[in-house]
């Protein structure tokens, strides 16, 4: 058997032991007593099991083909060596399939992928027109969670003169459930950090001309309780009046929350719940990401400079897609794609767009290990 292929089940078996490690440790009523331990483990147990399962078919499948070579060799019967012989070639040709799926399988995944998000959406050059199509934006991101029946919980928002949002920061979550192993709701909407840019006739305009206005997505993974330890004495909380829709106990009462994290300067504020106890519970979620994101922000810079489909979560200055109204279409300038259903697009149908960054990304990981 080639090395290349001794190598990949040494690889699976070594996973496969840390699995069955992972397992004993899970059920060790110690391990259980440390919460923050034992849910990294379950997490670690629940990414291995598409490796391990890939694993057992392969080894199940290398099986078969043993078997078909050795009836060749030995069998006299005529209608069973032409069996063997159709299931012989039938399974090395799933077997280079499988062995491709492997190799995706075994490329590091990005740790934080199967994390729920931290969205920010900013209007920026444009004025009222960025404003409106950071509004956009917002509505495109929450119908395409709704199509993932995701969760969206709006965390901070200032809104546009004449519409839209000057900034709104908002939660994206999945059911425990359905965060299986690879990818997550971070692990899919990574990759709209970055500027987004439109170009359009503004309804403010008289001559019909078409403007560029642009806004910027920032996509953070949601840091956990065991990525950040927060010591609540370095934050300084302060209570003040919401603004914006909501009733009138949402302007009259002292809800919205502000976070200061005096060591470094992070300041992070919640309006959008009534009660001031949620909103504070929202605004700590947020801050341990800012917290997150320092040391997260260095691990994306190096990626960033080895992946071209990564540049956007490394750099959220980099101009990552065009949304041209006249001609409805919808321009991915780090991968050339183009789409040209504009509309349906801005109704949350980016996940073909989704898709192919991520085969784009699969692809350079791929060769890089290769190389």
């Amino acid at each position: 058997m080639p090395l290349i292929f001794l190598s990949m089940l040494d690889k699976l078996q070594a996973i496969y032991t840390r699995y069955q490690e992972i397992e004993q440790q899970i059920n060790d009523p110690h391990v259980t007593a440390d919460m923050k331990h034992f849910v990294k483990l379950s997490k670690d147990y629940k990414d291995l099991q598409p490796v391990v399962k890939a694993y057992h078919d392969y080894k199940s499948l290398l099986d078969t083909i043993a078997e078909c070579k050795e009836l060749l060799e030995s069998e006299k019967d005529a209608e069973l060596r032409e069996m063997a012989k159709e299931e012989l070639t039938a399974s090395q040709a799933r077997k280079e399939t499988m062995e491709d799926e492997i190799r995706i399988l075994l490329i590091p995944a990005d740790p934080t992928d199967s994390k729920n998000a931290v969205v920010e959406i900013r209007g920026g050059t444009g004025g009222d027109e960025a404003c409106l199509f950071a509004g956009d934006l917002f509505r495109m991101y929450t119908r395409f969670c709704e199509k993932k029946h995701w969760k969206v919980d709006i965390v901070d928002f200032n809104e546009g003169t004449a519409g839209g949002y000057k900034d709104i920061t908002f939660n994206v979550s999945c059911d425990e459930r359905d965060r299986s192993g690879a990818t997550g709701v971070y692990g899919l909407l990574k990759y709209e950090s970055g500027v987004h840019r439109v170009q359009r006739v503004p309804a403010t305009e008289t001559q019909g001309r078409v403007h560029t206005s642009a806004a910027g997505v920032v996509v953070l993974p949601e840091a956990e309780e065991f990525d950040v330890e927060l010591n609540m004495a370095d934050v300084r909380i302060d209570t003040f009046c919401a603004s914006g829709p909501g009733g009138q106990c949402v302007n009259t009462t002292y809800s919205a929350v502000r976070l200061t994290h005096i060591p470094t300067g992070i300041v992070v504020s919640c309006q959008d719940q009534k009660s001031q106890i949620k909103n504070k519970e929202k605004a700590i979620v947020v801050l341990r990401t800012r917290l997150y994101e320092r040391e997260y922000n260095k691990y994306m810079e190096e990626m960033s400079s080895k992946r071209k489909t990564m540049v956007a979560t490394g750099d959220r200055s980099e101009k990552v897609r065009t949304y041209n109204y006249p001609q409805s279409r919808v321009t991915d300038h780090r991968i050339g794609w183009s789409m040209h259903n504009l509309p349906a697009f801005m109704d949350g149908d980016i996940e073909e767009c989704i898709e192919a960054l991520q085969l784009a990304e699969n692809a350079e990981k791929l060769k890089a290990s290769v190389g």
